[in-house]
């Protein structure tokens, strides 16, 4: 019997042909089969065609979305080879889009520097559709072939003649691979503008054929990284002389070993918040987790910034240098590097590893930025007063967190102001409510589980953390109430693994007060407990905003939109037969319709708080959030006609 069950031999090994492989396992070679993924599949396809652009071949890229979902890229380059392959003995068309290691990537004649999937990606795209055509203007002619999942199903033939040269790639993205097919406007648009700001003068246009009057937009910057710099700084308040960004740029010697060749360009300003956003990219690759080329930034600036500042007496001899969090304070900036064999760690390319563009970043930052500094002295005094301020707030704040850690320490047996707590103690099963006010916590903590369902009531709005340093917000007895109930701390402190809660619903009424409560709820958690948000903990529950009841009866359907609520009233021909409920506050419920409403799990409506697209987030906070007024007046102009209830 044992000899029959442990009968492994040549037969069990499976050996998957073609581009079999990347469809049975299609997360290895493009992270998910989410949205992500599915967008995914145009970014290989445009990283191709940015690489012919920073080879210098390519100046126009257009990306199409048409009715059914499908996309088409076009671009101006030197078009893909149709010539035979040496070796494949096929068109070389049909090799990069057939063969997954196959590609002008895997040495440096085609491409000095390159941010596809080095030979993999334009083939793993076509693996995934159910149907792709590629045409190909070169040497005079136009050529197309046509594929379905990986496979041939037209040959490569010539269909015309064109004095033009380039790729076109129209594909139709596989139902059977992805949970869905419907690209989203705004993720193409933001990737593909971040794409334009890393190439100076490329053109790239999206247009969305879905609606009945196309959206199209252009993306070309003269300006580069410095115009994506002064992008992500508007509506902030920047620092007095720095309003042109501090440009940085330089290369490796040309005796140095290809192999450790590199170009790097910084882009860097200051503004008066308290955040800093720095954005690197290895070959237009967005590296979110850093690297090699970050941590070389970091540590130049760190040092040059204290060099000036001890050389020319800003800095006091027993003062303390200061910090890289102090000088990064209001730092906005962008690091962009070009190599020519990119070493990532992990497959999605989060961070580089390329050691010796930490050297270079490093050396170049510090002599470009000295120089700077040297030749704009009033712009160096303005920069070293922002981290000395920083450098007070931040001793402010380690006595505010140490003075909140010991509240904790303090209040471990009776939690923080009017937390009703819940009984289990397994933070993976666990929720906590945060609600607005005593009468909406009253009715809360009545329609809880109290086994695992905790309420936390708000004693009024929320500071607005986003317009102050971290010791004025740890000084707010309602932040530090919710850092202690949550338990994971903030700052250096902040450990995940301390969280009593795997849900944090966000709980408030339906108004304007509501919502403003939300928002600052939100931009707490973004900028203090942002893991939270990663991990899928936060949430904002969906409290009905009318019960239509038909007469006689003592209960009705629950409605949570004004289109809901106009289709039922359809159904009946008199509007006598039925009344409507507002809910304008989550206190007018008595706690039964609330517990079936909105915190029962069995029939609740909650939505997940994510950050898809960092950049967007990040400018969504600062525009509502930040100091300048101007940024919320124009939101509140354009999203006037979307507003459905108004308090005055």
């Amino acid at each position: 019997m044992a000899n029959q069950e442990n009968n492994y031999g040549g037969s069990e090994i499976k050996v998957l042909k073609g581009l079999e492989a990347v469809r049975m396992r299609p997360g290895m070679y493009i992270g998910t089969t989410s949205s992500a993924g599915l967008h995914h599949l145009v970014w290989e396809i445009v990283d191709n065609s940015v690489d012919e652009a920073m080879a210098g071949y390519c100046h126009n890229i257009a990306v199409t979305v048409h009715p059914d979902n499908s996309i088409t890229v076009v671009d101006d380059g030197r078009g893909i080879p149709v010539d035979l392959h040496p070796t494949e003995k096929k068109p070389t068309l049909e090799v990069v889009l057939t063969i997954l290691h196959a590609g002008g990537k895997f040495d440096n004649n085609a491409y000095k520097v390159s941010g596809g999937l080095h030979g993999v990606g334009i083939s793993v795209v076509n693996a995934l559709s159910k149907k792709l055509v590629a045409q190909v203007k070169r040497d005079g002619k136009i050529f197309e072939m046509e594929f379905a999942r990986g496979n041939t199903t037209q040959k490569m033939k010539e269909i015309g003649t064109s004095e033009e040269t380039g790729t076109t790639v129209t594909f139709w993205p596989d139902e059977t691979i992805f949970e869905t097919t419907v690209y989203d406007f705004d993720t193409l648009h933001d990737h593909l503008q971040e794409t334009a700001f890393l190439n100076r003068n490329l053109k790239i246009t999206l247009t969305d054929e879905r609606e009945m009057e196309p959206r199209v937009v252009e993306f070309c910057y003269s300006g580069g990284i410095n115009d994506f710099v002064k992008y992500l700084n508007e509506g902030k308040a920047i620092l007095p002389g720095l309003n042109r960004p501090i440009y940085i740029e330089g290369k490796t010697d040309e005796d140095t070993p290809l192999e450790r060749r590199g170009e790097v360009e910084v882009s860097i300003q200051w503004n008066a918040g308290f955040s800093e956003r720095v954005m690197s990219f290895a070959n237009d690759i967005y590296t979110e987790e850093g690297g090699m080329h970050l941590e070389g930034f970091r540590t130049a600036l760190t040092k040059v910034v204290n060099e000036y500042a001890r050389s020319h007496k800003l800095l006091k001899e027993k003062e303390a240098n200061l910090t890289g969090d102090d000088i990064r304070e209001g730092l906005t900036a962008v690091i962009s590097v070009k190599l020519p064999d990119p070493q990532f760690e992990g497959q999605t390319k989060a961070k580089l590893g390329s050691s010796y563009m930490r050297t270079l970043t490093n050396k170049i930052v510090t002599k470009g930025l000295s120089e700077y500094l040297e030749e704009h002295p009033n712009q160096a005094k303005e920069i070293f007063k922002k981290g000395s301020q920083a450098a007070k707030g931040r001793l402010a704040a380690q006595k505010a967190r140490q003075a909140t850690r010991r509240k904790g320490l303090l209040e471990s047996a009776s939690l923080p102001g009017k937390l009703a707590d819940c009984s289990v103690k397994d933070a993976e099963l666990t929720e906590l409510f945060i609600v607005e006010g005593d009468s909406a916590g009253g009715s809360a903590k009545m329609a809880r589980d109290r086994s695992i369902q905790a309420v936390l009531p708000l004693r009024g709005k929320i500071l607005n953390v986003e317009r102050v340093q971290e010791h004025r917000a740890l000084s707010s007895e309602t932040i530090t109430s919710l850092i202690t109930a949550i338990g994971t701390g903030v700052g250096p402190e902040f450990n995940i693994e301390k969280a009593r809660y795997h849900k944090i619903v966000i709980m408030t009424d339906a108004d304007v007060d509501g919502a403003h409560i939300r928002i600052l709820l939100l931009t707490f958690f973004y900028r203090f407990m942002r893991p939270m948000i990663e991990a899928g903990y936060i949430y904002v529950a969906q409290p009905p905003l009318y019960q239509l009841k038909p007469k006689g009866k003592k209960r009705g359907k629950y409605l949570y939109t004004d289109e809901e609520l106009a289709l039922e009233a359809k159904k009946y021909e008199d509007s006598s037969k039925y009344t409507v409920q507002r809910y304008k506050g989550l206190g007018e419920m008595d706690p039964d319709q609330l517990q079936t409403t909105t915190m029962d799990p069995k029939n609740r409506i909650m939505l997940r708080v994510t950050i898809d697209d960092a950049l967007a987030a990040e400018r969504a906070v600062a525009d509502l959030m930040g100091t300048q007024v101007e940024k919320r007046k124009d939101f509140i102009q354009t999203h006037a006609k979307d507003v459905r209830f108004l308090d005055i």
